[in-house]
């Protein structure tokens, strides 16, 4: 029999109602193996193992009497560090929030995920603030990758996907705002979905509307089940997308026939690594013999998107608000280059910042149009392979272009694991669909990852072989 942590959230539910396994087995499976693997990867800055074994227990005793409250009950969760989970801290990566506080409240979607039962165990790494595209900061260090140690896990989730990777838990809750849950999951070789903003609930404010909440699973299957439990009526969150009541399971085998799939491999506005271009090359093949109709296509509205920094204007200016709030002996203690960027954001004009908007705006109604024609748009999720740790190469310090874009819009993405690149990486394959058209993001993805088969876990989760079975 596999190992317990090598099940997926589906499987580990169908072993809890055949009485083969209970939520018991499964999160001292997983305590077991972050005790095992996490000292050297570091996904994660705090672990609850007291409440997740209490929290198991009582989902042991509905199991037993059938009363089980949803398809995720007994399934441990984690959670990232930016976002509330009660009974833990919650420091967002920062060494300016002071330590040794615990939070008292769950952020809306942790309170959806105990509502179905989930068992929300530990919270993982983060940058600062969410703030890079790799997860390190002066507070828990460096997050490696689980394939190669000595490069990047990606970030600002970079946690989240690591412990996904390696079987430190089956599901993760994680954020994304402007690519914090995809390029992570394609560094690490893990399936990963943005949906569209405000389809799940965050409670707090975001000023541009950028940061969105959602999961990162091994299976769309999975990811597909906490969508369900995170669509949920949610009263503390007034921009909430009203919730269809849709079950995200249905309709996911339904496959691609007759689909229109644009492919672009560099959206015109960045060079893409060969070896990855070839992995994403192969996968539109898949989409192809699927049944979709696939077409080539240049994304002209993407063409200025860089050059005139939509992005990065927003995100300055948004960590300068989060930023300048601080006491000054709370700022002295945060990472030099979130500070640098937060002063950088304090400078930025009125009339820049209301061009960006304006810009925006204009971005959102193009690619609004855009999926008039089309129903899905296929890209690479990242232009090249995870880089050395530490540090960030000036070059990707930017926004990140293949991603960051769909924050902008407000579009659902997902990132899937394609192939590997010539050193041996995973390369993410990411799947775009019009604002709202989640169900159908994750519909391709399935019918991807079904064609495309198991992918490989990393060799590093062959050290935890002695634990439960």
């Amino acid at each position: 029999m596999s190992s317990v942590c090598d099940l997926s959230a589906t499987q580990l539910v169908n072993a809890y109602g055949k009485g083969d396994l209970s939520p018991v087995d499964a999160v001292c499976a997983v305590l077991d193996r972050i005790k095992l693997l996490d000292g050297q990867l570091n996904a994660f800055c705090a672990v609850d193992e007291e409440g997740a074994v209490e929290a198991a227990l009582a989902s042991e005793k509905r199991w037993h009497k059938r009363m089980s409250l949803s398809p995720l009950d007994g399934i441990p969760v984690s959670v990232k560090d930016l976002v509330t989970a009660k009974g833990m801290p919650t420091r967002y990566g920062s060494r300016a929030i002071r330590p040794g506080s615990t939070s008292d409240v769950d952020a809306p979607p942790v309170k959806l995920l105990r509502q179905a039962g989930a068992i929300i165990f530990g919270k993982t790494t983060t940058s600062e603030f969410g703030n890079k595209i790799v997860t390190e900061n002066p507070l828990t260090g460096i997050t490696r990758n689980p394939w190669n140690p000595a490069r990047s896990s990606g970030g600002s989730s970079g946690g989240s996907a690591v412990a996904i990777a390696t079987g430190m838990g089956p599901l993760a809750l994680a954020t994304d705002g402007g690519g914090s849950i995809r390029i992570p999951s394609a560094w690490c070789g893990v399936f990963g979905f943005k949906p569209s903003f405000k389809r799940v609930p965050s409670g707090g404010g975001d000023l541009f509307g950028l940061s969105n909440i959602g999961p990162i699973g091994r299976t769309v299957g999975d990811v597909a089940r906490m969508m369900t439990a995170l669509t949920k009526p949610c009263s503390s969150d007034w921009e909430l997308v009203p919730p269809d009541g849709r079950d995200y399971e249905t309709g996911l085998d339904d496959g691609l026939k007759d689909l229109r799939i644009a492919v672009s491999m560099d959206l015109g506005i960045v060079s893409v690594r060969d070896d990855i271009v070839s992995q994403v090359r192969d996968a539109v093949k898949l989409f192809d013999s699927l049944g979709a109709r696939v077409e080539t296509i240049d994304v002209p509205p993407l063409r200025s998107y860089l050059q005139e920094q939509i992005h990065s204007i927003q995100w300055m200016v948004r960590l300068a608000q989060l930023v300048r709030d601080l006491p000054d002996d709370q700022q002295e203690l945060l990472d030099p280059d979130t500070l640098a960027l937060a002063r950088l954001g304090e400078g930025v004009p009125t009339a820049v910042l209301m061009n960006a908007l304006a810009l925006r705006h204009q971005l959102a109604w193009q690619m609004h149009s855009f999926f008039d024609s089309y129903d899905l748009l296929v890209t690479p999720t990242f232009h090249v392979a995870p880089p050395d740790v530490p540090g960030l190469p000036a070059e990707l310090q930017t926004a990140p272009p293949m991603t960051s874009w769909c924050n902008q819009t407000m579009q659902p993405a997902a990132s899937i694991p394609c192939g590997f690149t010539t050193d041996g990486l995973p390369v993410g394959l990411q799947i775009i669909g019009g604002r709202f058209s989640d169900a159908l993001v994750l519909r391709a993805a399935r019918a991807f990852e079904m064609a495309r088969g198991q992918f490989p876990v990393p060799a590093i989760t062959e050290l935890s072989s002695g634990d439960r079975a």
